[in-house]
């Protein structure tokens, strides 16, 4: 089965000179584990491909913004039950609001972080996140 490419990544990838595999698991690695531009350049040597440290990062700026307005797009809905929590926590010497949507099963299912208490912003985020349907719920407890 021949999967097609959202337009926006197809774009940002069409001028790219490496295989697709390659290039997806240098950003996915870069983004989700604690790894420099370098241990990436040493990690693809390993196993036999040629790519410098500043071409994955090129390749993280190209495609972490376009990979995540599509991820969220394509996220699933969240069941009927779920709450929002906040707190609020020290970020590199800053108080920071820290929002929470949580799940029947404890996963959290979208966060918002700011710098101001502002509970309208943090509405408006997750009704965006996860669909008006949530805001007319919320409503109805108050």
């Amino acid at each position: 089965m021949k999967q097609t490419l959202n337009p926006a990544v197809a774009k940002v990838l069409k001028r790219l000179h490496y295989l697709l595999d390659v290039i997806l698991l240098c950003v996915r690695w870069y983004s989700a584990y604690p790894l420099s531009l370098r241990n990436l350049e040493e990690m693809m040597a390993e196993r036999g491909i040629c790519v410098d440290h500043s071409t994955v990062h090129r390749w993280a700026i190209k495609l972490l913004q376009v990979l995540e307005k599509e991820f969220r797009r394509l996220k699933r809905k969240v069941g009927r039950s779920w709450r929002m929590d906040e707190t609020y926590l020290k970020v590199r010497g800053e108080w920071k609001y820290l929002y929470r949507a949580v799940d029947k099963a404890g996963d959290i299912v979208d966060f918002l972080l700011r710098t101001h208490r502002d509970k309208t912003a943090a509405r408006r985020f997750f009704e965006e996140a996860n669909g008006a349907e949530w805001c007319a719920r919320e409503s109805d407890h108050r």
